[in-house]
């Protein structure tokens, strides 16, 4: 797999159209990193986020941002993969 300077795999780059993936770092910006990966990525890039991130971080980031963050499908998948349990819902824009 081909990778930037800094370790993050080239075939990402689809999924962060507004950043220069080049200049992104995967300690100062896991979140975005994460986050994107984890919404679209494939086997490969997964991989990859495992072993640059572990599981127990990435458990914790979905435990804590993955709920607001990812799309519902993809929420749902890492949330039986974590065995996470019940999580908080997603309020609407308007309460009806």
């Amino acid at each position: 797999m081909e990778m930037t300077a800094k370790g993050i795999p080239v075939s990402l780059r689809p999924y962060f159209q507004e950043y220069n993936l080049d200049d992104l770092d995967p300690t100062q910006d896991a979140f975005t990193i994460i986050k994107r990966t984890m919404a679209r990525g494939n086997r490969m890039e997964l991989h990859w986020l495992f072993s640059c991130y572990g599981e127990e971080q990435l458990a914790r980031w979905v435990q804590e941002a993955g709920w607001r963050s990812l799309p519902r499908r993809r929420l749902l998948f890492w949330q039986a993969y974590f065995d996470l349990g019940n999580m908080p819902e997603r309020a609407g824009i308007w309460p009806h």
